[in-house]
């Protein structure tokens, strides 16, 4: 994930990812956010699944501190 996310955000199609061996299958934690959102993290690095345009793709964040207070 750290190689689509450099930014810290990034969306990115699941096909792409998981062509290249990602399976959302195995994660370290979770976060949910105040909207309900379950964000699912391997150490550093979390996905959620969306739907963009008709698209399943996954909207990748990096762990920030106030994550932690949640």
């Amino acid at each position: 994930m750290k190689r689509y996310n450099k930014s810290g955000y990034a969306t990115i199609r699941k096909t792409e990812i998981v062509s290249k061996g990602f399976n959302p299958k195995f994660f370290t934690h979770y976060w949910k956010n105040k909207q309900g959102n379950v964000y699912f993290f391997v150490y550093e690095y979390g996905f959620l699944n969306i739907k963009n345009n008709g698209k399943d793709k996954y909207l990748l964040v990096k762990w920030q501190s106030y994550m932690d207070k949640s």
